[in-house]
């Protein structure tokens, strides 16, 4: 698991994906023909086929804050980066670029009430705005502090959404054997902020079919949502969310190689949220979407929990479904 430590590690919130991307291509290059970037930073990384053009896509970008002002004291106010849930914000440490951490706080009167956005500030240490300047400023984004850590089946990490989607890919790429398929492992851009990246890259590649890798929530915590979903029965087909009713060719190809190659999986309808799959199914004349997910509790944490298992059959299944006849 060393490579997905790093890849979770990797500091790359939505619009500054440089770092994590580099890291990526390096890992990627032998095992495809060739890389390309594009204007928003896409990585498509192309492996050439003479049959049906497929695109499987990841996003590399994590959720963060940006910094939007600096009082007099030091303190730094903030707005978010991708969807954060506030109340879970104080007593968390954020990392800025430079290597500057800070810890959010909250404006005392509204520590014991729901807090909002503008109640929160940013402990860097700095005594002065003066201070606070010489280490961050205005517009600079930070990334949520969340070490990796691993347990038998346990994987515990900041930013498995969706370094696990990167990983699955670069897994994807080393293992798939020959095949017709023109196959493109796409790493996107922003998608944490509105599948930006995702649009652009597949008005690009115009492929026949694609599948969108992420994570994915479950219904198997305490007082959880309805959801059948769980972590540890594998792969999750998604069926659909909010930003995507996947293709039934898709989906139900997916279904049947993992009940022809015994690949653990199970079904997935998310009710909030969407992935990539939502901007690539209606680019152009319109794409074959479906969608490949890991469940993960904690999404948007700073802990984010999966099993290892889970990410082994989605790799088996993203494999034998790229080297099939599409």
């Amino acid at each position: 698991m060393d490579l997905l430590e790093k890849l979770t590690q990797a500091w790359g919130p939505s619009g500054n994906e440089e770092e994590i991307s580099a890291l990526i291509k390096s890992e990627i290059e032998p095992y495809v023909d060739e890389i390309q970037t594009d204007a928003l930073g896409n990585l498509a990384a192309h492996k050439k086929g003479s049959g049906k053009r497929l695109m499987l896509a990841a996003h590399m970008d994590e959720i963060g804050i940006v910094v939007t002002f600096i009082d007099k004291e030091g303190f730094l106010r903030f707005s978010a980066v991708g969807g954060l849930e506030v109340k879970q914000l104080p007593g968390r440490r954020v990392r800025f670029k430079n290597g500057t951490t800070g810890v959010i706080g909250c404006e005392e009167e509204a520590f014991n009430k729901k807090p909002s956005m503008n109640k929160l500030y940013i402990d860097i240490g700095a005594k002065s705005c003066s201070e606070a300047e010489k280490l961050v400023s205005i517009g600079d984004m930070a990334v949520f502090e969340g070490a990796f850590y691993k347990r038998d089946d346990v994987i515990v990490s900041k930013a498995l959404d969706n370094r696990t989607g990167c990983y699955i890919l670069i897994e994807t790429a080393k293992r798939m054997q020959d095949t017709d398929n023109d196959v493109y492992f796409v790493f996107t851009v922003q998608e944490e902020v509105g599948l930006r990246g995702a649009r652009t890259v597949s008005f690009g590649i115009e492929p026949d079919y694609a599948v969108a890798v992420d994570v994915t929530d479950t219904g198997d915590t305490p007082h959880a949502p309805f959801m059948a979903v769980k972590l540890g029965e594998g792969a999750a087909v998604k069926v659909m969310d909010r930003s995507v009713l996947c293709h039934r060719d898709v989906r139900e190809r997916l279904s049947e190689i993992a009940a022809e190659k015994n690949i653990c999986c199970q079904a997935e309808i998310m009710n909030d949220g969407g992935t990539d799959a939502g901007a690539i199914h209606t680019s152009k004349a319109g794409v074959k979407t479906g969608g490949v997910s890991l469940p993960v509790r904690y999404i948007h944490s700073p802990s984010e929990l999966a099993s290892e298992k889970d990410i082994e059959s989605c790799i088996k299944l993203l494999t034998a479904y790229a080297e099939s006849k599409l």
